[in-house]
């Protein structure tokens, strides 16, 4: 009697299984119709935007879009003080950014791992990190702008950008140091190299390739910022040099002049979208081939 039960047992698993597999399949057939769906909306709306940046952005490349200032209303110019603000104001910004982003990464990684002092100021970070940037901006516009008397200038917007490069770098050279093999630091102590050594010389040199991408994504990312140079930098429509003094810089020019009524101007907005998306459209490739070579070095 045992031999029937065992084999309607059996089939009737084997039913159950064929269900589950089934449903299985079904759902699994629709999760990727679902994701490839929500992936071409998102294309289609990319390929959009950059099909009208391209269309109407082309139209104002030209030699003078890089050797003439900002002009008056229903003049010909260009962005040429605009574009030395914002390469002043980013390279200030990574100058004062990258040190402090690496040293804290470095001390996370290294020495704050283990306490919970490192557990909060990564949680700090982490939160600095999605800190919308117009935050920022006011935080430095009342540190620095109002304790000035109301002065806009350059640094103070070379700072605003300095706290988004911040957290950045902090997370990527955190990041970048943790994944080197403890095998390398065990190996240096024990020649009896000094922690500091073993720091610069292994595993800055290990990390070297993330902790650049980092940066340079943190590039990226401030050159299109526009909400943190309202409140510090303002603007300037001619060409000045003193970092003391207000600057103009590509995305507060592209929003002045997007909105305004003259042709000339959101010309020129246009113009300068497209140079700023190739820019940072550079910049990335850039990281990527970063880590792809050292991918291929490791390899």
């Amino acid at each position: 009697m045992s031999a029937p039960t065992v084999s309607v047992k059996t089939a009737h698993d084997f039913k159950v299984a064929d269900a589950l597999y089934r449903r299985r399949r079904v759902i699994n057939v629709v999760s990727l119709v679902l994701a490839c769906a929500a992936a071409l909306f998102g294309l289609f709306f990319l390929g959009w935007i950059l099909w009208t940046l391209i269309a109407k952005g082309i139209g104002g490349i030209n030699w003078a879009l890089f050797t003439q200032n900002t002009p008056p209303p229903m003049q010909e110019g260009g962005l040429l003080n605009a574009f030395f603000g914002s390469a002043v104001m980013c390279v200030i910004a990574i100058l004062i950014g990258t040190p402090l982003g690496i040293a804290a990464g470095t001390w996370l990684a290294e020495y704050g791992h283990a306490r919970k002092f490192g557990t909060v100021v990564r949680f700090v970070n982490d939160i600095l990190l999605s800190a919308p940037s117009i935050v920022l901006g006011l935080f430095v516009y009342t540190l620095v702008v109002m304790q000035t008397g109301g002065n806009f200038s350059a640094l103070a917007g070379a700072i605003a950008l300095a706290f988004i490069v911040l957290p950045v770098v902090v997370r990527t050279t955190d990041e970048m140091l943790r994944l080197v093999p403890a095998q390398m630091r065990e190996a240096a102590l024990s020649l009896g190299v000094p922690q500091w050594k073993v720091i610069m010389q292994v595993l800055y040199r290990s990390a070297s390739a993330g902790i650049v991408t980092g940066v340079l994504l943190a590039l990226a990312r401030i050159s299109g910022e526009t909400a943190p140079l309202l409140f510090t930098a303002f603007g300037n429509q001619y060409w000045s040099t003193n970092v003391l003094q207000p600057m103009a810089s590509v995305p507060v020019v592209m929003n002045q002049f997007a909105g305004s009524p003259y042709e000339s101007w959101q010309v020129l907005a246009w113009a300068g979208a497209l140079v700023l998306t190739v820019f940072v459209l550079l910049i990335s490739l850039i990281a990527r081939a970063i880590v792809l070579r050292n991918r291929i070095s490791h390899d």
